[in-house]
């Protein structure tokens, strides 16, 4: 159903038996619902429904065709689906009775939603939830937005809604869960500020709480557990928003936290989305695929992060396709996505993602590289690695040419591996071969530049030497912008007194590659050791 929704707007549907006139956001038109001269019936197709003013009937798509056509849900769906151009799906009972579970469902949500929404607004109690929201920079219009949402510590929305919903399906809701000691109902996410998680429609079917008041024994953050209509791994906070943007921006920014999304989107930055406290699944990446053309996780700037990251990249690589990009920005350790940009800026973050994001597949060749030593054994170990990640991508194409990336960025790494020639040569004549290509290659590189990669190299593979005699490093001057950029990178890295990894510096890999290749000493170590 989210699908047919997705895929037909309702002016679509409605304009074929109801003649509507734009009208801001909204369009307008005589009721087909009764005679009448002046129109009062308007249609929205941001928020999904009709409303008939003079007979207040109102509803989705599927419930339009029921009404005015006579049509059973089924029928209607049938009908809907074959519009949207979708394989024609034959609804059964069952089918019938989880529609009317998914509407009840969504209408308990919508007022849990709605209710804790005007209590954040209104209540003297949640004056403590809207102090710690302002110290957040968020402001009414945000919150507004976002529909978020305060559960005071002493409220009781169950004996409300008990009026018109049964218990059992309450309880199913996952809003509520029954306290054996007492015998009493208690409120899920008392104590939290509640950030609603919205279906691909708009509808409300789950929600992420965090809690303001620091203690030990509330976790920080939560979300609705699983549910027949919630899944965490098939859907996304905020995507209901971010996918309007899709025919005018074609990337998307996946981050970790809900506040990462408002952060971004306070800032101006409206096309981002969360995963819901788990590992970003393939479904995911699949839904994301749907309307962006290129998707950038940015996770935050510390090791959970950096390993989230690794999961994800890990998770996605086997859904790239050749018209599909995902990429990896990494932010300076302690920041994440809504402190970054709030210290930053919009253009800010927006000119430092287009500076330091990089491909997945650079991400997981730089990650596994820097884990290899160079000896025989783990270059094995490095390239069975990279091959089995590769033979997991879906795509024949991508595949192949993930593969070729791999295979090449090895091949220059290493002097174990020669995919040209297969027969060794006596260690003189391998040597001089060797550094003739070496100075062939370089021809065209300045002897400044090779000295300059000469002395990055040795700093790079002797980091916790130089980290410890910073001062024999700090005061020499580059002349080229690259290997200027490099170098400002590694220092302020070896200053922060912290180990770190070669992808940590923000920097394009290729730059790294290009030093290790050409640093001409190297290749007077590597003539040394051969002979």
């Amino acid at each position: 159903m989210d699908e047919i929704k997705t895929r037909l707007k309702v002016s679509t549907v409605v304009s074929k038996t109801v003649n509507l006139k734009k009208r801001g956001k909204e369009f307008i038109g005589l009721s087909p619902f009764k005679t009448e001269k002046t129109p009062s019936f308007t249609v929205n197709d941001e928020k999904g429904f009709y409303h008939c003013f003079s007979t207040s009937e109102h509803g989705n798509i599927f419930d339009f065709l029921m009404k005015t056509q006579n049509l059973k849900f089924g029928e209607a769906v049938k009908t809907l689906a074959n519009l949207a151009g979708m394989r024609p799906y034959t609804f059964s009972r069952q089918d019938e009775e989880r529609e009317k579970k998914w509407q009840e469902y969504v209408s308990i949500y919508n007022q849990y939603v709605q209710f804790y929404h005007d209590e954040l607004l209104k209540n003297e109690k949640a004056s403590v939830a809207r102090d710690y929201l302002k110290k957040r920079n968020l402001s009414k219009e945000v919150v507004k937005k976002f529909k978020i949402g305060y559960v005071e510590k002493n409220t009781n929305f169950f004996e409300k809604l008990k009026k018109d919903f049964n218990e059992k399906v309450l309880i199913e809701s996952g809003l509520f869960y029954l306290d054996d000691k007492k015998n009493i109902y208690v409120e899920r996410f008392k104590e939290r500020i509640i950030f609603p998680i919205n279906s691909i429609s708009g509808q409300p079917i789950g929600l992420g709480g965090r809690t303001i008041r620091e203690n030990n024994y509330l976790a920080k953050y939560i979300n609705s557990p699983e549910t027949q209509f919630f899944k965490k791994g098939s859907n996304l906070y905020n995507l209901d928003l971010a996918r309007k943007l899709s025919n005018k921006i074609d990337q998307v920014y996946l981050v970790e936290g809900y506040m990462d999304v408002v952060g971004l989107s306070k800032n101006g930055i409206d096309n981002a989305v969360a995963n819901l406290g788990t590992s970003l699944t393939d479904k995911q990446i699949l839904i994301l695929n749907q309307f962006f053309e290129n998707i950038i996780i940015c996770f935050d700037g510390d090791e959970s992060g950096y390993k989230a990251a690794l999961r994800a990249a890990e998770n996605s690589i086997k859904e790239l396709k050749p018209e599909k990009k995902i990429s990896f920005l990494f932010l300076p350790n302690n920041e994440d996505p809504d402190s970054f940009v709030n210290k930053n800026g919009k253009d800010y973050f927006i000119d430092f993602t287009k500076q330091n994001k990089i491909s997945i597949h650079q991400f997981i060749f730089d990650h596994y590289r820097n884990q290899t030593e160079n000896n025989p054994s783990s270059m094995a170990i490095f390239e069975k690695t990279l091959r089995s990640t590769a033979n997991t991508i879906k795509d024949q194409f991508i595949k192949k040419y993930v593969l070729e990336y791999f295979l090449k960025r090895i091949s220059s790494l290493t002097p174990y591996i020669n995919n040209n020639k297969r027969q060794f040569f006596t260690k003189k004549t391998k040597s001089l071969k060797s550094t003739q290509k070496y100075f062939n290659e370089s021809k065209s590189i300045s002897l400044i530049e090779i000295k300059e990669f000469s002395l990055l190299y040795l700093i790079l593979n002797n980091l916790e030497i130089f980290q410890e005699n910073i001062h024999l490093i700090e005061k020499i001057k580059l002349f080229t912008n690259e290997n200027k950029l490099v170098f400002d990178a590694v220092l302020s890295k070896l200053k922060s007194g912290e180990k770190f990894m070669m992808n940590e510096l923000s920097i394009d890999s290729q730059l790294i590659d290009k030093i290790f290749k050409f640093a001409s000493i190297k290749h007077i170590l590597n003539n040394l050791q051969n002979n």
